[in-house]
């Protein structure tokens, strides 16, 4: 896997479930919901045939994962994800939630 910062490193799937965890922490999200949500980023991975992915595929993936199952989750990922440099990015993808959810 490709990261930002142009090091290489093999997936692992250890990582997503940290990160999946984290962000649902205290939050109505049973541990068969996290397994199953990697799960299914694993077989997109592989679906795509590809020897190296970016590690922004593997984010959005989990993103996308995390916005249908929990959006508190989603928030959570998304800012440690995205990095947000202010409050400004915060509250622009936030938007972006609530308008996807209405």
């Amino acid at each position: 896997m490709a990261k930002k910062d142009g090091r290489r490193e093999p997936y692992n799937r250890d990582k997503v479930l940290g990160g999946l965890r984290k962000a649902s922490e205290k939050r109505p999200v049973s541990e068969a919901a996290i397994q199953e949500i990697a799960d299914r980023v694993e077989r997109d991975l592989y679906a795509r045939g590809e020897s190296e992915v970016q590690s922004t595929v593997v984010g959005d993936l989990v993103m996308t994962e995390l916005r249908g199952l929990d959006k508190v989750a989603y928030i959570r990922f998304a800012s440690v994800y995205r990095s947000f440099a202010d409050l400004n990015s915060f509250q622009e993808e936030l938007a972006q939630l609530l308008a996807k959810s209405e």
